[in-house]
């Protein structure tokens, strides 16, 4: 065991003299590692995301709306009696409909309007029954209430990104321009996963909306939440009963196959970006074998004096071997490591639960550890095969 306590040391110790060198060498297993590490843990963050979504939002909202083109300024319209028509079909739990007002100007009242002037901003109508059926949240104030409708008052609720942009505050008075009436700010909805749209989008009663700017009260999309397990088949009913033979397209669509599509993508990234990391293990290895093929002529002096004082050609390829190990391992490591932090970085950054695979820790660094020795195989080879005399020479 001694003699193997020694090699040991010899190799710790041409690590260890030539820092700047085993740095470089050890950038392919970190970079390899990491990007493994972290490509599968962000996949696994953003699909914990989506399914809290989903788990939050419910899968089983349904969005109907008029399918067309934008005339007179109007979005393509439903027929005005819609709710109805949906809540006839038997699996519908409960619906809510918005019209949405086309070739309005919103603008703060105060400040920035130039700037808010090239933004277009969606202007609403809704049911007030709209944030039961999304399952939303006021943020500050409250919703469009009957007493807003019964006397036209002009009043206004913002998305949750659109308040942001106006930099409201909660509890402020503020007031805002569409189309050159002044409306006053009476809330602000939380974002709506299911729903962006709404994030950037103003609500006004269908009351004030039919006085002020002449809209017909005919919703342009429907939100129908569907009872448990009936989403498909409530999918494939609604467009008859809503249409029910007449000229309106009426199209469907379920945002929580959406999310989960952008799953599907989320995974196809990582399988990419898992191959990347597979291919800066591959190049690390060839970086390994170069630089410490560099390495033994550089160091073939060093050599020549071992093989004179009986170490064999063995225990030269061993003290080889074990460098590369050695780089292998804490390349590894280290990867692991900086894999850990960018998952930490990026969900704090996007706001996600970082999601760890303990697993897979030990996979990265078990490949970087593999390719590492593989790549010093050749150099120890090298190494193994000088000649005593000759190695002096050179050295």
């Amino acid at each position: 065991m001694n003699w193997f306590r020694e090699i040991l040391n010899v190799a710790i110790s041409g690590l260890t003299a030539r820092k700047v060198r085993t740095l470089l060498i050890m950038l392919g297993p970190v970079l390899g590692a990491a990007g493994i590490v972290a490509a599968v843990g962000l996949n696994e963050s953003a699909k914990g995301d989506v399914r809290q979504t989903l788990e939050r939002l419910g899968t089983n909202l349904i969005i109907a709306s008029a399918d067309g083109s934008f005339s007179a300024g109007q979005a393509p319209t439903l027929p005005e009696d819609a709710v109805e028509r949906s809540m006839n079909v038997s699996t519908v739990d409960r619906v809510a409909g918005i019209t949405e007002i086309g070739s309005l100007t919103v603008l703060p009242s105060q400040g920035g309007k130039d700037f808010f002037r090239t933004i277009p901003i969606p202007v609403l109508t809704s049911d007030q029954n709209l944030l039961n059926v999304l399952d939303a949240q006021m943020l500050h104030g409250r919703f469009i209430n009957g007493s807003d409708e019964s006397n036209v008052f002009r009043s206004a609720v913002m998305g949750h990104d659109l308040a942001n942009d106006y930099q409201y505050l909660p509890g402020e008075l503020r007031t805002i321009d569409v189309d050159g009436e002044t409306y006053g700010v009476v809330g602000v909805i939380e974002k709506v996963d299911l729903v962006p749209k709404l994030d950037t989008a103003i609500i006004i009663p269908k009351s004030s909306a039919e006085e002020d700017f002449d809209v017909e009260q005919k919703p342009t999309t429907l939100y129908v939440r569907a009872t448990e397990g009936n989403v498909d088949s409530t999918a494939e009913a609604l467009p008859m009963a809503i249409n029910l033979g007449g000229d309106e397209a009426v199209t469907v669509a379920v945002p929580s196959d959406l999310l989960e599509a952008q799953g599907a993508v989320d995974t196809t990234l990582r399988n990419i970006l898992f191959l990347m990391g597979g291919l800066a293990l591959l190049v690390g290895g060839v970086g390994i074998a170069n630089v410490m093929s560099i390495s033994v002529i550089q160091r073939s002096g060093e050599i020549g004096i071992r093989r004179a004082l009986g170490h064999t050609k063995m225990t030269i390829a061993l003290q080889f071997v074990l460098e590369a190990l050695f780089v292998g391992v804490l390349g590894g490591i280290a990867g692991v490591v900086t894999g850990v932090c960018v998952i930490y970085l990026v969900s704090s950054i996007l706001g996600w639960i970082a999601t760890l695979n303990i697993p897979l820790f030990l996979v990265a660094g078990g490949m970087a550890l593999i390719v590492s020795v593989i790549a010093g195989l050749y150099p120890a080879w090298k190494a193994a095969r000088l000649e005593p005399l000759e190695t002096l020479r050179l050295g």
